[in-house]
């Protein structure tokens, strides 16, 4: 019999490791966000009152958003304060009655063809969304 030294080991006369098997990873599906309720520019349809027609007076060319303001070329038809429009855009859908209307920071009540007005705007807006006058 061989006498072992004390304080040194040999090398390879270790026990091995036994090896762990990784385990195979479980796939995981993502929940889908619940959506609390029908956004607003999402498919909805804007109503407009029964015998009425809509007609399209222009286009948004920019937008305010510290003064909520849009500036609206007209290019098919007039407008005037207290006429009913809609917006509508790739995510823009509303309705709402004109309030106030601005030519070069000067108070309008009459819009006609071709002139480039400021318009206050409840929602926002996007260039290239069209502006349509309900017509009764």
């Amino acid at each position: 019999m061989k006498k072992k030294k004390k304080g040194k080991v040999k090398k390879g006369t270790g026990k091995k490791k036994a090896l762990k098997k990784k385990a195979p990873k479980k796939k995981v599906l993502k929940k889908k966000k619940k959506v609390a309720g029908p956004k607003e520019g999402l498919g909805i349809k804007t109503s407009i009152p029964a015998g009425a027609s809509l007609e399209e007076i222009g286009v948004v060319t920019h937008y305010f958003p510290h003064v909520e303001a849009a500036v609206v070329k007209l290019t098919k038809g007039a407008l005037s304060t207290g006429d009913t429009i809609i917006i509508k855009g790739h995510t823009s859908d509303f309705k709402e009655k004109v309030d106030s209307m601005q030519l070069d920071h000067d108070p309008l009540t009459n819009a006609s063809r071709g002139q480039e007005i400021g318009l206050r705007v409840k929602a926002k807006v996007r260039e290239h969304d069209v502006v349509y006058k309900i017509v009764t």
